[in-house]
């Protein structure tokens, strides 16, 4: 973020205050590094959700990045970002290419260690919205990279004690259909998404995510993790880019 893009950014905030009837300004631009957040002004546990739109791959030290993001957000907060994986590691020779930095491949994240770093940060939960993969069609570029596949992928995670399987306690979850955006249907990732009324089972991590975080209110979680039935029976997926958890 430049000081440049900055100044655009301030000049439209009077613009959508009134745009969109606010007293005052609800937005706020900081200026840092995503690895330094704290130098940027951010305190511990002060934010709900923290949003990424293909940012982390240009960091050079993610474990900080991602240490940096548990920090600032409340118990129970959302990491909700799109970035790009690969699945395989980048070698060191062209993770130091300028063009494949500029192109957000170099510094793609292989899945797995993703994985592990979440793991190794006490959240070993995470979810997938979307995936696709990406197509090379630079020749430059593929001749480069040609033998790893790209994803572009949309996941969301939460800062909660999660287990590091799905496990079983017999809990059903009912989406209430609060939610003005989603009022048929929420869809939590690939392959949760909740109708209106309907009871559906779910694993401990599933129903922590919907019951201590943003979408509480929004949710009848029934059960608790009282007694336990095992692992929780999950429809085996093939892809390897799959999430981690059901």
């Amino acid at each position: 973020m430049t000081d440049e893009q900055l100044e655009v950014a301030n000049s439209h905030i009077t613009y959508h205050m009134e745009r969109f009837g606010y007293d005052k300004p609800n937005v706020i631009f900081k200026k840092g590094y995503i690895e330094e957040l704290q130098a940027a002004g951010i305190e511990d546990e002060s934010v709900d959700v923290v949003i990424s739109n293909c940012v982390l791959n240009l960091s050079a030290n993610k474990r900080k990045a991602f240490s940096e993001i548990f920090r600032v957000l409340k118990p129970g907060g959302e990491l909700y970002f799109s970035d790009v994986f690969s699945d395989r590691r980048i070698p060191e020779t062209l993770i130091k290419d300028p063009v494949l930095f500029g192109e957000c491949l170099s510094g793609a994240l292989y899945i797995e260690d993703f994985r592990r770093l979440l793991t190794s940060l006490g959240y070993p939960d995470y979810r997938i919205l979307s995936k696709q993969k990406i197509e090379l069609r630079n020749s430059e570029i593929k001749q480069k990279v040609g033998m790893i596949d790209f994803y572009s992928i949309t996941l969301r995670t939460f800062k909660l004690p999660f287990e590091d399987r799905c496990e079983n306690y017999g809990q059903l979850a009912i989406y209430k259909g609060t939610i003005e955006e989603a009022p048929d249907s929420f869809v939590l990732d690939d392959h949760h998404e909740f109708k209106v009324n309907e009871s559906i089972p779910v694993c401990s991590n599933t129903a922590a995510m919907l019951q201590k975080t943003r979408y509480a209110e929004h949710f009848n979680i029934i059960g608790d993790t009282t007694l336990h039935y095992g692992i929780f029976s999950c429809s085996p997926k093939s892809d390897k880019l799959d999430s981690n958890c059901c």
